[in-house]
């Protein structure tokens, strides 16, 4: 797979990109990141991206001219879906991130100031992503959030890949707690279940405190998700045993 970044800020992209996982893609070439510069397609001395908003308030807008050309550029000798990272988009998802890394080429366009053309948007782009209801000075670091996603699914990437599988969200559902040594701290052992070397037990013991933690702290996942009837008895278990512990 390859991604390749339009940013303004290409240095931030390729530093982030050295370190952990993502790091480790990259070395094993299970992954390829290029990055562009819009300002490098630019027609003036000062390489200006942006200008005024026609009608008048704060801020700059990118410019069509120079994001078309790095477009071009990026598409040289491969096509590739192109992604703008935006608070307006749609909510990136585990299974959205699934999806996305079937793709041999992803343009990711990273904005600043006020946001970009929206003729650009209407011509070029296919689809446009938000990592949160919030706004950040740039589309760099949610860019880097979606590579980092993507990388974790590349196989090879990993040391195990039961690792992703088992993540939050990728059944729809937040991760069961995890526990390592020492198996008593301050007090607090780790749950016999996890000691007693009963693999079917664990398991057990794990999904039915996904599905607890699910149900306490993002019940709307749990409305969308797809549970069987062994997985509502275990949520019932849980929860009871949960409020005879004296948890509200």
């Amino acid at each position: 797979m390859r991604i390749t970044v339009l940013s303004l800020f290409p240095e931030l992209i390729a530093t982030v990109a050295r370190f952990g996982v993502l790091g480790r893609a990259l070395d094993r070439g299970l992954l390829e990141l290029a990055t562009i510069n819009p300002r490098d397609f630019t027609d003036d001395p000062y390489r200006s991206v942006d200008d005024r908003p026609f009608g008048g308030g704060p801020g700059m807008v990118m410019r069509v001219e120079p994001l078309e050309r790095a477009l071009e550029a990026a598409r040289a000798d491969r096509p590739g879906r192109v992604i703008l990272l935006t608070p307006q988009g749609q909510r990136l998802t585990q299974s959205r991130l699934a999806a996305l890394a079937k793709a041999s080429h992803l343009i990711l366009v990273c904005a600043r100031y006020e946001g970009v053309d929206e003729r650009f948007v209407e011509t070029f782009v296919d689809e446009e992503l938000s990592i949160g209801d919030y706004v950040l000075s740039g589309g760099e670091l949610p860019a880097l959030v979606l590579i980092d996603g993507l990388a974790r699914l590349r196989e090879g990437v990993l040391g195990d890949a039961r690792s992703a599988e088992e993540d939050s969200f990728s059944d729809g559902l937040l991760d069961c707690p995890h526990y390592t040594r020492p198996a008593e701290y301050r007090g607090r052992r780790v749950p016999e279940v996890l000691l007693s070397g009963d693999h079917a037990a664990i398991r057990r013991w794990r999904r039915s405190q996904a599905l607890l933690r699910t149900w306490y702290r993002r019940p709307d996942l749990l409305m969308r998700a797809s549970l069987s009837e062994q997985d509502r008895a275990l949520l019932a278990e849980a929860i009871e045993a949960w409020r005879l512990a004296g948890k509200r």
